[in-house]
């Protein structure tokens, strides 16, 4: 992977706890390293990944620890939603 492709690279990890908070929050992003590291882990504890590049650069524009603001509601909406059935498939596997 050259440096050009490593700079590119980004992802972003949110948390929704409907209970606490009134949007999904940034709890951690990063480009390069960290955001291998941030897929990694993602991984390792089998969370979903999503990905749509557009989405991607304007959350990294929300700070860690913050909740994602109302003009991204829409979008953050359809990723919980395919977390989602993501989840419901696995879990039937299981049974």
């Amino acid at each position: 992977m050259d440096n050009e492709e490593e700079k590119a690279k980004q992802a972003i990890a949110l948390n929704y706890n409907n209970e606490k908070n009134a949007a999904p929050k940034v709890i951690a992003k990063g480009a390069g390293y960290i955001a291998d590291k941030i897929l990694a882990s993602a991984k390792q504890n089998s969370i979903p990944v999503y990905q749509n590049k557009t989405l991607t650069s304007m959350l990294m524009a929300v700070d860690i620890d913050r909740e994602i603001p109302p003009e991204l509601y829409q979008a953050v909406a359809e990723i919980l939603a395919y977390v989602y059935r993501v989840d419901q498939r696995l879990t039937k596997k299981q049974k």
